[in-house]
């Protein structure tokens, strides 16, 4: 049904991969192997996108990479639709439906999932990846290297415990401070973390 209201299956992947990912941004290849999808049609629904304004794009590397607009004047009304991680933090009974306790389950009592770093292009960020809990090492090990198969590069990561994340952002610790001011995507934020001192 919402492949026919918004006019393709591939438009419909497109705008959850972007909606489910703010502030990722992907380029072509690794589009159509997250999608699955024809990388024809893929270029064609991306052209579609940027002429509505939905993403944007931008070279980095000789490599084109998009990305979903923030700006866009429908940005919130679609991200009800096609965003996989809508208010996570508020809503907690939702979060098997989203998909995201799933994925973190297995590495134990998970409080804080923030991609930064690589994953979001932004140099200044000290990690790629910040996990708040009281996690398994080895589980941890293991997602990690699953990430970076996915993502065809090395990740970066640290492990805290809450009670320490609490302590280093409400003194305004450096490497929190860096984290947090970059540009992240919150996959999870159980407890509102965030919100600590803000």
């Amino acid at each position: 049904m919402i492949e026919q209201l918004f006019g393709s299956k591939t438009r419909v992947k497109l705008l959850k991969l972007f909606y489910g990912n703010p502030n990722r941004a992907f380029y072509v290849r690794e589009i159509t192997r997250k999608i699955d999808e024809q990388i024809n049609s893929v270029r064609r629904e991306l052209s579609n996108l940027l002429n509505v304004g939905i993403i944007t794009s931008d070279n980095t590397n000789n490599k084109l990479y998009y990305e979903v607009n923030q700006k866009f004047e429908y940005y919130d009304p679609l991200l009800e639709i096609f965003g996989n991680k809508k208010s996570v933090s508020k809503n907690t009974s939702n979060l098997e439906d989203l998909g995201i306790e799933e994925e973190f389950k297995n590495l134990g009592n998970v409080e804080m999932v923030v991609f930064t770093g690589q994953l979001t292009r932004d140099s200044s960020a000290p990690v790629d990846v910040l996990i708040v809990g009281n996690v398994n090492k080895n589980a941890v090990d293991k997602y990690i290297s699953s990430l970076e198969e996915d993502e065809g590069k090395d990740i970066t990561y640290t492990v805290m415990k809450p009670d320490d994340f609490k302590y280093r952002h409400q003194i305004r610790d450096r490497f929190v401070t860096q984290v947090l001011n970059a540009k992240k995507q919150v996959l999870l934020d159980k407890s509102d973390l965030l919100k600590i001192n803000n």
